[in-house]
């Protein structure tokens, strides 16, 4: 029953992950940059504003917790074991892809999170409510359409937010502990990250954005040294993997190794999955967030929000994909993804898989955190307050599930769920791409720095 439910969800994830999706969403990407005159310019202002909080402004926590909150759900199992994922199915070419996926999907991370802000409703409890499903029944009166990202969204979070999450970090510590010891040990890890996310997710947002902002910076930074200690380690080998990179990006197979027989589409193809499923530029699922953020416009939160697809794909995915091109073992065919990550960083004797173990538990935790958000205002926009309280409880039972379910499944499910939730979504940014435009030429001063006495 199991191997049917996965050869179901494979095929439903080649057809949605195909090529008309590739282009709506690579499309949207381009689309936007030239629409927008590059906003990618603007990202150093960006991470210059998340570090000033607007104090004056309305919203429930400031730009560098919504920042990092987006964060905790972009940073993840995606950073690590998707970009080794990425190289297994598409071979060295679709780091590329993967990058400029995130290159380009910063002009949608800035559009989709403007609308967040721009169509925000307050609630009766002074909280913020925002994201796509607001932009699409508030901005384009399409109610309907609202309904189902909400309802994807929702389904979602349990996928990509949830359970891969869970089942990533049981896979490494059931490895460590030993087959004889494997069913303990993903019980006794399903047990303790269900204990430490409640702890933190029945606080709500703010509580959320206040770990996340002492938690997110550190588990980034020690993850980023791990990688470099990998990349300075074959200093020397720099051009050539570079080179390997661009060669099959644009040739499809490499020349040895599992990556044998893949071509351009299959490069291009994991490539973007891979990319989206790691910065979410395109799924609508930063808006959430960025619409709880204290801040006196659209564009001031959109641009900082945009920083966060440059940290995640332009930096982190971009450092694990040249250390697993330097350290070689991406040419061994026997290696799945889980395998080839840990192949990587084993390169650096004694640090390097502690550094592993420690960014992926640290990446799977967060990205709990930030997820549970999305889930729970996507339900809420369906259902009201009255689910809120039940769904925490329900999430933090499910990561315990996650931590023992088989890893194939959930992958796939997440894969066809990021696809559903990004359609309605970027119906609403191009639909809305006037409103993106006329809201950044309104507020250019604060793209610029003209004005910085927002909330000072």
């Amino acid at each position: 029953m199991t191997e049917t439910i996965n050869e179901w969800l494979s095929q439903a994830s080649d057809i949605v992950w195909g090529l008309p999706m590739i282009i709506l969403l690579m499309g949207t990407h381009i689309f936007l940059t030239f629409r927008l005159k590059f906003i990618q310019k603007f990202v150093p202002r960006g991470i210059k504003l998340s570090l000033k909080p607007e104090k004056t402004a309305e919203g429930e926590i400031t730009h560098f917790g919504a920042l990092t909150a987006a964060l905790a759900a972009t940073i993840g199992t995606g950073n690590i074991f998707g970009v080794a994922a990425a190289v297994v199915a598409g071979g060295p070419g679709a780091i590329l892809w993967m990058w400029l996926t995130g290159v380009f999907g910063i002009a949608t991370k800035y559009g989709e999170s403007v609308l967040g802000v721009k169509y925000r409703v307050k609630r009766p409890d002074g909280s913020f409510a925002g994201g796509p499903m607001y932009a699409l029944e508030h901005g384009l009166k399409m109610k309907p359409l609202a309904i189902l990202f909400a309802a994807f969204t929702a389904v979602a979070a349990f996928g990509i937010g949830n359970m891969v999450q869970a089942n990533a970090i049981s896979d490494v510590v059931q490895e460590l502990a030993g087959e004889e010891n494997a069913t303990v040990a993903a019980y006794s890890t399903g047990l303790v990250l269900a204990i430490a996310a409640g702890l933190v997710i029945l606080g709500g947002v703010k509580s959320i954005a206040r770990v996340t902002s002492f938690f997110v910076p550190i588990m980034a930074i020690v993850y980023c040294i791990g990688c470099l200690l990998i990349i300075f380690h074959h200093f020397t080998e720099i051009p050539a993997a570079i080179w390997t990179i661009l060669e099959s990006a644009f040739t499809g197979s490499a020349a040895v190794g599992g990556a044998v027989g893949i071509t351009v589409k299959e490069a291009v193809r994991y490539g973007v999955a891979r990319g989206i499923f790691s910065n979410e530029s395109g799924m609508g699922s930063a808006p959430i967030l960025a619409a709880a953020a204290k801040t006196g416009n659209s564009v001031r939160q959109g641009i900082v929000s945009a920083t966060a697809t440059f940290w995640d794909t332009v930096v982190v995915c971009a450092l694990t994909g040249l250390a697993i091109v330097l350290a070689g073992d991406w040419t061994n065919p026997d290696l799945d993804k889980g395998q080839l990550a840990e192949a990587t960083f084993i390169d650096i004797p004694v640090v390097g898989p502690i550094i592993l173990t420690f960014g992926l538990a640290t990446f799977v935790f967060s990205t709990i955190l930030g997820w549970s958000y999305y889930g729970e205002k996507s339900l809420q926009y369906l259902f009201g307050d009255k689910v809120i309280k039940p769904y925490r409880v329900l999430w933090v039972v499910v990561i315990f599930f996650g931590a023992v379910f088989q890893s194939t499944t959930v992958w796939a499910f997440s894969d066809v769920m990021n696809a559903c939730m990004a359609f309605p979504n970027l119906v609403a940014v191009l639909l809305l791409s006037n409103v993106i435009a006329k809201e950044t030429k309104k507020h250019m001063n604060d793209l610029t720095g003209k004005d910085d006495s927002h909330g000072t």
